[in-house]
């Protein structure tokens, strides 16, 4: 009698151990990870109950844009602000949060009235994408900002080279930065070789080299541009040595 109840009292205690191998992280207080997959409409069929999700969801969508601009600063080095605020938009946007959820299977675990699961509740994409900012507002309660990064080095990070796809369409520069970060583990070296024109009017000259000895040079009326331009000619060139094989 005992021992049955030990092993009922076992199954209690660890009703989402399937969801935290799944994401990465293991909770210490799982009442914080059972509200994080409360939805509210849950909240609103069920008397009694004084909190739902949406608040964990405030957090984890300020702490996850904090995690991975940190990570992303750090590994692309030669990335301007512009770069890193479309690749983190491209991490992060609700489509790839819902994607990321899915694959989880969080979508099983969520807590919802009986009329919003019937409409397709469990996989609408906005329910998904919040219940993963939730769990992520619920692992920094449990475990601060490292709990929250164990989350993103096993759910965000593998799929950043599938993303960066996307992220870096029309952007030479960070094309090459992922191409190089794959390849060498390293970022592409800029350097102005030539300024010229009045301070109004100054033409930069660009080149850029890359971790094979290949360099690229390019033109412009501001840094940027030049850099841009720059890294387009290598990427013409990776292409161009691609084929040629």
């Amino acid at each position: 009698m005992l021992l049955s109840f030990g092993r009922s009292l076992g199954r209690r205690r660890s009703p989402f151990k399937e969801l935290e191998k799944k994401i990465g992280y293991d909770f210490r207080k799982t009442n914080l990870l059972e509200t994080a997959l409360m939805h509210r409409s849950y909240r609103f069929e069920n008397q009694g109950i004084s909190s739902d999700n949406q608040r964990m969801e405030f957090l984890g969508d300020a702490v996850l844009g904090f995690v991975a601009a940190a990570y992303l600063y750090g590994k692309y080095e030669t990335c301007d602000e512009g770069d890193l605020t479309s690749f983190r938009s491209q991490l992060t946007n609700g489509q790839a949060l819902a994607g990321i959820a899915h694959s989880a299977g969080i979508g099983v675990f969520i807590k919802m009235g009986k009329g919003e699961e019937h409409s397709g509740g469990r996989r609408r994409e906005s329910n998904l994408a919040d219940a993963l900012e939730a769990v992520i507002g619920a692992a920094y309660l449990d475990g601060g900002l490292k709990a929250v990064q164990k989350i993103f080095d096993f759910l965000f990070v593998p799929i950043l080279g599938k993303l960066s796809g996307d992220a870096w369409e029309g952007n030479p520069k960070g094309k090459l930065q992922e191409y190089c970060q794959r390849k060498w583990k390293c970022s592409p070296h800029y350097r102005i070789i030539n300024k010229e024109g009045p301070a109004h009017a100054t033409i930069f000259t660009v080149e850029v080299a890359i971790g094979d000895g290949l360099t690229g040079v390019g033109e412009g009326r501001n840094k940027q541009d030049a850099e841009t331009k720059a890294a387009s000619e290598v990427l013409v060139s990776l292409d161009w040595q691609k084929k040629k094989q």
